[in-house]
């Protein structure tokens, strides 16, 4: 949704020369917003495992007339990633968690990283396992839009409004400290959702 899509966008930082990794493709909708505003210096990475989505995601691209800012990439990112120091990172698939230590070799110094997760169990598997993964400023979002009926002596709140659509959840990387006998990693417990 547009109010998921803008506060991403916001928060990350992604503009113009950003270069963004993205993990599922899917329908290329993110992909597509997110070309249109890294367009023309920045560049989209973007990695999907089901050659059916992909097909889609590519006549979506060329519809929207931003190939040429995405690279789609058929391959399983838990097998590795092989795109360094991009500035933006977005996660989109049903366990994000099983992907941060992946991404964070992706990820410049700094760079942000953001995961969509539908439901609360998403979120707290990947906020767990961002923490023990060496990720800062983690921030857990649900983005709200209420609309108000503006009208002279009847200004209330609308009796309809998009809720819920997902939640986000946001951190930055941070490089190791350089005295390792100082940073003892715990093992993160994951619960699989059912």
């Amino acid at each position: 949704y547009p109010k998921d899509l803008g506060f991403i966008a916001a928060r990350t930082g992604l503009k113009n020369g950003s270069k963004v990794l993205e993990i599922g493709t899917g329908s290329a909708s993110l992909t597509t917003f997110m070309a249109s505003i890294v367009k023309p210096n920045g560049h989209i990475y973007s990695f999907g495992v089901n050659a059916d989505f992909i097909a889609v995601a590519k006549r979506n691209l060329e519809k929207a007339q931003m190939t040429d800012y995405v690279t789609i990439c058929e391959h399983d990112p838990h097998q590795g990633i092989d795109i360094r120091d991009v500035d933006v990172a977005i996660v989109d698939l049903g366990d994000p968690w099983t992907v941060v230590d992946q991404v964070y070799d992706s990820l410049k110094g700094s760079g942000a990283f953001v995961a969509i997760c539908p439901t609360m169990n998403q979120l707290e598997n990947t906020a767990t396992k961002l923490k023990f993964s060496r990720y800062v400023d983690i921030d857990c979002v649900e983005m709200m839009i209420r609309n108000i009926e503006a009208r002279q002596g009847m200004t209330r709140p609308s009796t309809r409004m998009i809720g819920h659509t997902t939640y986000l959840i946001f951190a930055r990387k941070i490089m190791q400290p350089s005295n390792n006998e100082d940073y003892q990693e715990e093992t993160p417990v994951i619960r699989e959702l059912d």
